[in-house]
């Protein structure tokens, strides 16, 4: 879509550290140093403010806060921004003038903004920017994040979240608890939110003595790997339930075998709210069951009677306890897809959220000051070490690594490091570098490309053999817990 708006005449500026296949596209690539996004972000709100661009009549109507972010952001010139961000002040004006002058413009962000310790902050700086111009509640505009998998939004809609049940319903509201420890035929269910992942693996072996883990690979994906394979190996008891047998997996004391998104039926929730039908295409091989399937033989053979003979029964209690599904049901979507929120039967769905009202009332301008990254270069370690994805592959390979065509379009990981950084190591293109933190080390071949500024190298998290993760850094976000997998401090020493 991104390509197609291009095409026809919209103007595209990409914000990251490399120069990436979308960024050659672009009109504007700001190649910001990496962890530098709220004050690139404070800077645009800086320059739309002082040449008063900003959209009066709906920051006056439907927001709160405005003066706030005014002084926050009026030390964040342009000039004051480029020397954090190595953003020219020249393009940093430019783009925050084509922002605020476009009948629409849409912000769309992935793992670059939230996998930072000041993570939410760098939302709030986002979302600052587009209730500043008025770019939200209509076509083509709104801060959109831009989900990793399929169906990341439908696990968050169904309280795969420490602190939510599904409909992001909190679970230290009494009467949610009432509502759903009835429809689950229980006396009462807990007030106190949960914890997050990286919370779990610093239990893990301690408070915490077993895990039940699905569908993730946490020994490849997550920050600090190394502690992590420790924490797991510590437990008394690991349940993994998986399509393959990943590396986490080879750890478990029991694996469960999952179905495949083609041996189950089911809903997929994309980034948009739209709740699609997903149908069986073949039947589970050897002894796999789809997810629910297995949730209910657990829950049984535990003592509680879950009795669903459907993945359509499962979708008809989520209409029931979750208002903003509350209807949808697979008769509709046989139909077509839906959005939400959807909240009954006769209801067409919701294109666009925050038209006219947001949900709180007004919208809050949250005010935010640029943090350093917990980590910085030094003697030691003198560069800084980006992490991402590549194209052809997801996540932990452990699906597009066994298709027998993407591993061949893409079958080795490179180190992308820059030339004058190569250069000053006595490293040439093709050679084996040792690449380290202070967490660990990793093996991987050097790539000199200009698609990484001096000072900084990049690869990718899918390669087993090049697990990366080992080491990024834990230190996490004070609110969403999330670690700071985008940037650590690190070295490359030529091997041999």
């Amino acid at each position: 879509k991104v390509k197609q708006a291009v095409r026809k005449g919209a103007t595209l500026a990409v914000v990251d550290p490399r120069k990436t296949e979308v960024a050659e596209l672009a009109k504007h690539h700001l190649q910001i140093k990496s962890g530098t996004d709220i004050a690139l972000l404070n800077g645009m709100a800086n320059v739309i403010i002082a040449e008063e661009l900003w959209n009066k009549e709906f920051v006056s109507e439907r927001t709160e806060e405005f003066e706030a972010l005014k002084e926050t952001v009026a030390k964040y010139t342009p000039e004051y921004v480029s020397g954090i961000t190595g953003v020219p002040a020249e393009t940093i004006k430019e783009v925050a003038r084509g922002y605020a002058k476009a009948k629409n413009a849409t912000i769309l962000y992935t793992m670059g903004i939230t996998q930072h310790i000041c993570g939410t902050h760098n939302v709030f700086a986002v979302a600052n920017l587009s209730m500043l111009c008025g770019q939200i509640g209509k076509a083509s505009s709104g801060v959109n994040p831009l989900r990793g998998q399929n169906n990341v939004q439908g696990a968050c809609d169904m309280g795969a979240l420490p602190n939510v049940f599904s409909g992001y319903q909190a679970v230290t509201a009494d009467a949610n608890r009432e509502k759903m420890a009835a429809a689950w035929g229980v006396k009462d269910l807990p007030a106190k939110p949960g914890i997050t992942v990286g919370e779990m693996m610093e239990a893990a072996g301690k408070t915490i003595k077993g895990m039940y883990i699905m569908g993730e690979n946490p020994v490849l994906a997550d920050a600090d790997a190394n502690h992590v394979a420790h924490a797991l190996e510590h437990l008394d008891f690991l349940v993994v339930q998986d399509i393959f047998l990943t590396e986490t997996a080879a750890l478990a004391d029991v694996v469960l075998p999952a179905a495949s998104f083609a041996e189950k039926d089911g809903t997929f929730s994309n980034t948009e709210r739209r709740v699609q039908r997903v149908r069986k295409a073949i039947e589970p091989i050897g002894k796999a069951k789809a997810d629910w399937e297995i949730v209910c033989l657990v829950a049984k053979a535990m003592g509680y009677p879950m009795n669903f003979k459907s993945a359509e029964e499962i979708m008809a209690e989520i209409a029931k306890v979750t208002p903003s599904y509350g209807g949808i049901n697979y008769e509709r979507l046989e139909q077509g897809s839906l959005q939400w929120p959807c909240p009954t039967p006769e209801h067409q769905g919701t294109q666009y959220l925050h038209v006219g009202k947001f949900s709180r009332g007004l919208g809050k301008f949250n005010p935010v000051e640029y943090v350093p990254q917990d980590e910085q270069p030094d003697a030691a370690y003198p560069l800084v070490l980006n992490t991402g994805r590549r194209l052809y592959h997801y996540h932990t390979g452990t699906m597009t690594q066994r298709t027998g065509a993407l591993e061949v379009a893409y079958g080795t990981e490179y180190l992308e490091i820059n030339c004058v950084d190569a250069e000053q190591l006595g490293i040439c293109d093709g050679d084996k570098v040792k690449v380290s933190s202070r967490r660990g080390s990793v093996e991987v071949t050097a790539k000199i490309t200009d698609k990484v500024t001096p000072g900084m190298v990049f690869t990718s998290f899918h390669y087993p053999d090049v697990a990366i993760n080992k080491l990024t850094n834990s230190a996490r976000d004070p609110i969403s817990k999330i670690p700071e997998l985008k940037v650590c401090a690190c070295k490359v020493e030529k091997v041999g």
